[in-house]
């Protein structure tokens, strides 16, 4: 075995690590741009990141996949889409942090592999075995308690996993790799989100020219705080099984729910505890699932 087959499955961990936890720690860094209309700041955010990524794919030599994706109709609708899923879940997820609502995002990520398991057996037909129902009939439950709790459905938790989910199925249709794909979704709405800014400044709304350098300063570093966390996982992706990343993934609602709770005081009661208890017991159900399932496979 070389020493780069030894050091690939370790480095594939940092880096999905530091994916993780940078999307976990997230919190800290909008919550500082809560006077920002949501909808404003993922405007920004479309525009810096394409600003980053598009000289990153020119440097990895990622503009081949990056054009062919032009010149097929079919990629642009599916990029399109995968586009507007992945504004619509950065939205929710800004305006769930700046409105005080990062424990209940945080159980929209938790129930995202669940979800993902409904979406493939409806969706694409693939069959779930025993245990994989158990889990999501257990979350279901966790999540019925959650609905007595609120007096309405958790719309933001469920808003984040729809969009997400919906997000990774529609990119497992998309032909291209994570960088490219970023960079055909993102410019493909930066026009949007340009005239969007532009507007807002016209009529005296937005940001920029109307904040403290401090504010300037975290809206421009929007497309890095984007970006990094997904080179890293994209780097992490190409190293590790997908059932590491699935366990490994956890991180990050566990670090938005404990700076919900701990950070910024959020309501935690006794109800909750329990929804979210039993959201757990089907993930870990889940997981160990998954993991035998695997083994299984690799002996057969």
């Amino acid at each position: 075995m070389t020493h780069n087959s030894k050091t690939s499955p370790t480095l594939g961990v940092i880096t999905a690590l530091g994916a993780y936890i940078i999307w976990g720690l997230f919190p800290l860094f909008w919550k500082n741009l809560h006077s920002v209309d949501a909808t404003e700041l993922i405007a920004h955010r479309i525009v810096w990141s394409f600003f980053i990524v598009t000289p990153l794919v020119a440097i990895t030599q990622g503009f081949k996949e990056v054009k062919s994706a032009f010149l097929n109709l079919h990629t642009i609708l599916i990029n399109l889409l995968t586009g507007l899923m992945l504004c619509s879940n950065w939205l929710i997820y800004v305006w769930a942090v700046n409105s005080g609502h990062i424990v209940e995002s945080s159980l929209g990520y938790f129930i995202v592999p669940l979800l993902n398991a409904c979406l493939g057996c409806f969706l694409l037909k693939e069959h779930l075995r025993v245990n994989q129902w158990f889990a999501i009939g257990i979350a279901a439950l966790g999540v019925l308690i959650l609905v007595f709790e609120y007096g309405h459905l958790p719309w933001i938790a469920l808003g984040l996993a729809s969009t997400w989910g919906c997000y990774g199925l529609l990119r497992k249709k998309s032909v291209l790799s994570p960088l490219p794909g970023l960079v055909v979704e993102t410019s493909l709405l930066a026009p949007l989100a340009v005239a969007f800014l532009l507007w807002r400044n016209h009529q005296g709304l937005g940001a920029l020219g109307h904040s403290a350098v401090g504010t300037h300063l975290l809206i421009l570093s929007t497309g890095i705080v984007t970006s990094i966390p997904l080179l890293l996982f994209a780097s992490a992706a190409k190293r590790l099984k997908l059932s590491t990343l699935g366990l490994l993934q956890y991180i990050t609602p566990t670090s938005n729910l404990l700076l919900g709770v701990f950070l910024y005081q959020e309501s935690f009661t006794s109800q909750k505890f329990a929804a979210f208890s039993l959201i757990w017991v089907a993930l870990i159900i889940y997981s160990i699932d998954s993991v035998i399932y695997n083994r299984k496979l690799k002996i057969a």
